[in-house]
């Protein structure tokens, strides 16, 4: 990177960098640096009367300093929090030779720069706990700037706060936005506790394809890619039903995966094209059984994870205390449209569309409809969890079918602050009705319906084997750990949400300078002042622009021949024509 690309603190950063390493200290050792102690761990052991931590080896970032002579007082920032250090000449330098303190840790370093501190911890008169530093040890220099957060009055300023750049530049989020690493603490919390709840029970975890020949298991759009060696497309999952149902017929109790999905779709709050679901199947179990599995184990994880059932996420106070409200789909519909759809075909859904405002288009088939009529009806009013139950065939392919009517399927999806949380079926187990059903996605799929399921003739034969009654249930992950800490954006809880291209300024090359006069050694300057193209210079004033210019080859010491303002005002004619 060319000096005329960086900023004023990264040049002073790098020209600190360059004098470390005439001073003989490695900016960046290789060596392993022990840590002995952390922020957290002495903020709540530490008691004076015991004189611990006595001795004791910290690293981490400098986040602020308060510079006070021969001594000072700094704020160390490791993974546990911050604590304060306090520094002083005459204990860092034994030796008589004042440079440690006075050039490398008054000058050269800066805020955003590891170091490792050995020394003993104390009180100080204020009452903080505070780290007296007997030894200072350099160990990684920054070389950009940290966006320093100031809080004054409890208002915070210069706030990192624009999302765009928060969740591209993650790493620097982290450091600098207080509470965002615990987002990330707690969704490991989840995970945890949701593997405990299913290893007590003796079901295993395990791994299935990600690159599919046959994309199965949902609805959904998948993204395709070529496989060279085999010459075949492949597909990103968008689900691991189909596999983890195959492990059920080879004979194992109860199987899950916590899976990364891959769905060709819009983006939004709730959406990202790569997201994660866990999907477990248990043999000899129905949805009934699902349900009060569920619901337990969502109890078992906000304990676990926040001390309480109840967790707030933006005005509402969700409660996950067992047992949770059930109501099945056509009734819901009915409290919400108040029309009863049952038994309803095609045409006579369309006609219930059209009445009460809901789009529908020309591919989609009757349990499309009807997922429409739900989501745009009767979804948000369910902000507490509530078990809705019993969905149409026309919307369960995988689905058994109900026990007490045949329109019906054994399926429940679980509603949480307005939108779905899990799906769970009585799965299906009979090859030749799976069959059917496949054929009638096959249809939509003729029709128009990108998101209709493909055929899978090896899961069939699977199932021809003989697969047991088996339930099954699927939990997007990453909504889940939304509810858990309070987020409402899906991006929140993501390390790295999908983004768009960052957008890079356009730079003119050396040559398309040259043609209109401008010595090939002045481009850099021109460029650093502003004027990124030509047509940055057919708009510049020659005046401002040669006194900008200029005062950059004073201020880098580039020592070139300053053009005279006749010279500038030819570039800027020669830029216009």
């Amino acid at each position: 990177m060319s000096y005329n690309e960086l900023s004023e603190q990264e040049q002073l950063r790098r020209n600190s960098l360059a004098a470390l390493r005439e001073l003989g200290i490695e900016p960046y050792p290789a060596a392993e640096y022990p840590v002995t102690a952390t922020a957290a761990e002495i903020a709540a052991d530490f008691d004076p009367e015991k004189g611990n931590f006595q001795q004791v080896s910290i690293a981490g970032r400098i986040m602020g300093r308060r510079i006070m002579g021969s001594a000072s007082f700094f704020e160390l920032q490791d993974h546990t929090g911050r604590i304060q250090v306090y520094i002083r000449r005459d204990d860092i330098c034994p030796e008589g030779d004042p440079t440690l303190y006075n050039t490398v840790f008054k000058k050269l370093l800066d805020i955003g720069d590891f170091i490792g501190i050995r020394g003993f911890v104390f009180r100080t008169q204020m009452g903080e706990i505070t780290v007296h530093a007997q030894e200072l040890t350099v160990l990684a220099k920054s070389i950009r700037p940290l966006p320093i957060v100031k809080m004054k009055d409890g208002v915070a300023y210069d706030a990192f706060e624009d999302p765009e750049l928060r969740y591209r530049q993650r790493y620097v989020d982290l450091v600098v936005n207080e509470g965002v690493k615990d987002i990330f603490i707690k969704r490991n919390k989840v995970y945890n506790s949701m593997r405990e709840y299913f290893n007590s029970r003796g079901y295993l975890e395990v791994e299935t394809p990600i690159l599919q020949s046959i994309p199965g298991g949902a609805a959904a759009r998948p993204f395709i890619t070529h496989h060279n060696a085999l010459d075949i497309p492949l597909y990103l999952r968008i689900a691991d039903e189909l596999y983890l149902k195959r492990l059920i017929v080879g004979g194992f109790e109860g199987v899950y995966e916590f899976s990364k999905n891959f769905r060709n779709e819009g983006m939004d709050r709730t959406h990202n094209p790569e997201f994660t679901c866990m999907e477990i199947y248990v043999s000899y179990k129905d949805y009934n059984w699902m349900m009060d599995f569920t619901e337990k184990m969502l109890e078992k994880i906000c304990l676990d994870v926040n001390g309480t059932t109840e967790v707030k996420v933006g005005e509402n106070t969700i409660n996950f205390k067992t047992p949770f409200k059930r109501i099945t789909m056509l009734e819901a519909i009915k409290e919400h449209t108040g029309i009863d759809i049952s038994g309803m075909d095609e045409a006579q859904l369309r006609e219930v569309c059209k009445k009460i405002g809901v789009e529908v288009d020309e591919t989609m088939g009757k349990g499309k409809i009807i997922d429409e009529i739900f989501g745009e009806k009767c979804e948000g009013h369910y902000i507490q969890p509530t078990f809705i139950t019993d969905y149409p065939i026309e919307m369960s392919p995988l689905t058994k079918r109900h026990r007490n009517n045949p329109e019906l399927t054994e399926r429940f999806e679980l509603m949480v602050n307005g939108k779905e949380l899990c799906n769970a079926y009585s799965e299906l187990n009979d090859p030749i009705d799976q069959r059917l059903r496949f054929e009638e996605q096959l249809r939509l799929s003729e029709k128009g319906d990108d998101e209709a399921m493909f055929i899978d003739n090896d899961f069939i034969r699977a199932l021809e084997y003989g697969m047991p009654p088996t339930s099954g249930m699927g939990i997007g992950m990453d909504r889940l750990v939304m509810l858990m800490t309070g987020q409402t954006t899906i991006q929140e809880v993501l390390l790295f949400p999908q983004m768009r291209p960052e957008k890079v300024q356009k730079r003119d090359n050396e040559a398309a300078y040259t043609t209109i006069n401008i010595p090939a050694e002045w481009v850099a300057p021109i460029q650093k002042a502003g004027y990124l193209t030509v047509a940055d210079v057919a708009e510049a004033n020659p005046n401002k622009m040669h006194q900008e210019i200029c005062g950059i080859n004073k201020k880098y010491k580039l020592e070139l021949a300053n053009p005279t303002i006749d010279d500038v005002k030819e570039w800027v004619e020669n830029a216009k024509r």
